[in-house]
């Protein structure tokens, strides 16, 4: 199984809008790229703000998610609740 973790990290002056977030850009990513399971963080004491975690079978339904027609529209909506560049981690989740 692959986990698809993506953090925003909290710098000064950043902007998130978490009920935007939680309310129309994740079930967007869930539409686009249908996951096994999403869990979503608001950072309460930390570098993040928000994260993340999305799951996929494999690699290569990771890799189809990305290349999913609807992609753009998950990356061009990012500037519709934050002002942070994003960090994305990959992982095999191996228990």
């Amino acid at each position: 199984m692959i986990r698809a973790s993506v953090y925003y990290p909290s710098t000064e002056g950043s902007t998130f809008d978490h009920e935007y977030y939680r309310s129309t850009h994740v079930p967007l990513v869930q539409k686009a790229w249908s996951p096994l399971s999403v869990t979503i963080e608001k950072g309460v004491n930390g570098p993040h703000v928000a994260a993340i975690h999305v799951t996929f079978a494999s690699m290569d339904t990771f890799n189809a998610a990305l290349g999913a027609p609807l992609t753009g529209d998950v990356m061009a909506d990012v500037a519709n609740y934050t002002n942070i560049a994003p960090v994305m981690q990959i992982s095999e989740v191996v228990e």
